[in-house]
């Protein structure tokens, strides 16, 4: 997308560039892009400032979710998983800008340049933070896990493996790994690399085998695209259904996310998420034409992430703290506030 205020700077070409990088959140490649729109924009008024910035937001929802499209076919192992990731950094830049917008009339910011400088400034200070809300949630994360626990982790999380990597290398601790191979496209596969490079003991399970293998488990660690207003989180495929079974077997399942995936949004059910709708839910008339490809296509006819509501999580642990689900409400109204 490129703007005649931006002179020829593409906000999407941006994001989609940051989103390359494996160590960058779709949170902060949203920021961090936006945080460039604003470096570029030659918006003379704060008036046309806001609607320029409200088409690039829009531009950079809509590329996330043809990103979602095609991510399983490009992408051995889907940076990109729903739209939920790029609405957290969304709102997180534009609840940023609109707290900040109040300085243009004050004497701090006696101009729209002012303005324009104090909101880089303030936008470099919070990428700093967001760079280290990982690395905290991961200590935060480490101390609940105990010597020779037995833990089960949904397929490929950073965080995740953060809390891991830290627990073992820093605090020393002895614990094995089971990781759900994280169908549909297998990144459960990559942590179990990972962790067996980092000689953390580890083994890689069917998806379909949690029921099986969850007799054997001490606690249940997951990550979250997103954490949503009830204190529920959005994931990968297949979080549900093992926060339903550790919930049934009476295993502590621990939910670990950086605060800026925070998000406005509340899901009714499961198809209630703002992200597409997968093929899975609808069913064609028996005399439809069906070919080979539509029998096995299960990436693109298969959901990328489930809601887990939350009455099946333990506990959030988060750069903030430790939080209780119900703990979620009050941390959004405190950063909208």
């Amino acid at each position: 997308m490129t703007l005649e205020t931006t002179s020829d700077f593409d906000v999407v070409t941006c994001y989609q560039s940051y989103l390359n990088d494996q160590d960058i959140s779709t949170p902060v490649a949203v920021f961090k892009a936006l945080t460039d729109f604003v470096r570029q924009s030659t918006a003379p008024t704060m008036s046309e400032f806001m609607q320029t910035l409200d088409k690039a937001s829009k531009a950079v929802r809509e590329a996330s979710e043809q990103v979602e499209l095609r991510s399983l076919h490009k992408q051995p192992f889907q940076h990109h998983k729903a739209t939920i990731a790029t609405l957290a950094g969304l709102d997180l830049f534009m609840r940023f800008v609109k707290r900040n917008s109040h300085d243009f009339s004050s004497a701090e910011a006696k101009t729209f340049n002012d303005f324009k400088t104090n909101l880089l400034s303030r936008a470099t200070l919070i990428l700093d933070k967001a760079s280290m809300a990982r690395v905290k949630a991961a200590e935060i994360g480490a101390q609940f896990i105990h010597d020779n626990a037995v833990i089960l982790v949904q397929a490929y999380s950073r965080v995740i493996m953060g809390v891991l990597s830290h627990a073992a290398n820093v605090q020393n601790k002895r614990f094995k790994v089971y990781v759900t191979e994280g169908r549909p496209n297998s990144e459960g596969l990559r942590a179990v690399e990972e962790l067996h490079a980092a000689g953390i003991p580890c083994r890689a399970v069917l998806d379909s085998a949690v029921g099986y293998i969850m007799d054997k488990v001490d606690m249940v660690f997951v990550g979250a695209e997103g954490v949503v207003e009830n204190g529920g989180v959005i994931n990968q495929i297949g979080t549900y259904q093992i926060a339903l079974v550790a919930k049934a077997l009476g295993k502590p399942v621990y939910a670990v996310a950086e605060s800026y995936k925070f998000v406005r949004v509340y899901p009714l059910n499961q198809y209630d998420l703002p992200a597409c709708t997968p093929e899975i839910v609808r069913f064609t008339s028996r005399n439809a034409a069906t070919t080979a490809n539509d029998d096995i296509d299960l990436a693109s006819s298969n959901p990328f992430v489930d809601y887990t509501p939350p009455q099946y999580l333990t506990l959030l642990l988060t750069d903030l703290g430790v939080l209780t689900p119900s703990g979620v409400s009050d941390e959004l109204i405190k950063l909208y506030l």
